[in-house]
């Protein structure tokens, strides 16, 4: 029962990396498609690619995942391996509840949502702390450091370009862009696909499969880098119009600011503070402090509210599905 199990958290890993993949396609290649930068094919090829390259990068987001959010150490392996398929099915059932309303709600946060009902639904510890420092206070910093960073630079891009011709500037920018939004892929790979490694890293844990000393397998880093580019590659349309057009008009400058600081962003949490922070809320929190710099009126704060507020519900929607999931299924697993 217990392999059947682990199989069972692995497809659903794999499937959630894979929702993940073309929910999230957007922050990455959104602003780049509507300046017209790269074609939306060459837009998503790329991305892809570079999902792929980036989640290869690093586990140290990963291992956070693994070991400091949910306490399975007290559980029995049946038991710990229920709660990690609920905690998926609830991450999965969000993101493909915002997606179909085209809001570009946090994977990441949604992921960890269903860890925690799941276990709380299961009797099992939280690292309250840990969620604390390593995902409230990021969820909270990295959109406001997103606005400030974007909306800085871009005041400095518009100060060094003022007495420059408007077209050859935009060209140079559109260009610029390819390199912006292939860096926002490449951390987008490197925070959000360590996150399925690290459900699919703890199931393994939870049945001595794996070892702590030697880290991840390397098979559930490939698979997970596999299926969060294939994910990227399908495309999400919906939620790309509403980063690339609906917030504000992004024109090339803008654009390939905005992807540079989230691109920042990404990497000083993965690489130095190890925080899985949601690539979603940085760059739409960028988005909108470049487009401040034009006037507040350009941004469309009614379409800010929205995304806002399903922010603020995606921890908990995805905890109480989780936790529904998981009263339904433990009882038929026994």
């Amino acid at each position: 029962m217990e392999t059947a199990l682990v199989v069972v958290v692995v497809l659903f890993a794999l499937g959630f990396d894979y929702t993940n993949g073309f929910h999230d396609a957007a922050n990455a290649i959104a602003t780049s498609v509507s300046t017209r930068a790269l074609t939306p094919r060459v837009a998503l090829t790329m991305a892809a690619i570079m999902n792929f390259t980036g989640a290869l990068l690093g586990t140290a987001v990963a291992e956070t995942i693994a070991t400091s959010i949910v306490d399975l150490s007290d559980a029995p392996p049946h038991q710990a391996l229920v709660v990690i398929v609920c905690a998926l099915i609830g991450a999965i059932s969000w993101n493909l509840i915002t997606w179909w309303f085209g809001l570009p709600s946090s994977s990441t946060h949604a992921l960890i949502g269903g860890l925690v009902g799941a276990g709380l639904a299961g009797g099992l510890g939280v690292y309250w702390h840990s969620v604390y420092t390593s995902v409230v206070l990021p969820m909270v910093f990295s959109p406001i450091v997103g606005f400030v960073g974007a909306f800085a630079l871009m005041v400095g891009v518009l100060w060094l370009v003022r007495n420059r011709p408007p077209g050859r500037t935009y060209r140079r920018f559109r260009g610029a862009q390819t390199v912006s939004a292939s860096a926002m892929a490449l951390g987008h790979g490197l925070q959000d696909a360590q996150k399925t490694m690290g459900v699919i890293y703890l199931a393994l844990l939870t049945v001595g499969w794996a070892d702590p000393d030697t880290g991840i397998p390397l098979w559930v880093k490939i698979s997970a880098a596999a299926a969060i580019s294939a994910g990227t590659y399908s495309g999400g349309w919906r939620i790309m119009r509403t980063l690339g057009r609906k917030i504000i008009e992004v024109d090339p400058a803008r654009g390939f600011v905005a992807e540079s600081v989230s691109a920042t962003v990404l990497y000083l949490n993965a690489f130095v503070l190890h925080a899985p922070v949601s690539t979603t809320h940085t760059v739409t929190a960028s988005i909108m402090g470049v487009g401040a710099t034009k006037r507040a009126s350009a941004v469309r704060w009614g379409v800010a509210g929205n995304i806002a507020t399903a922010w603020v519900l995606t921890i908990p929607a995805a905890a109480l599905v989780a936790a529904l999931i998981y009263f339904l299924l433990s009882p038929l697993l026994g």
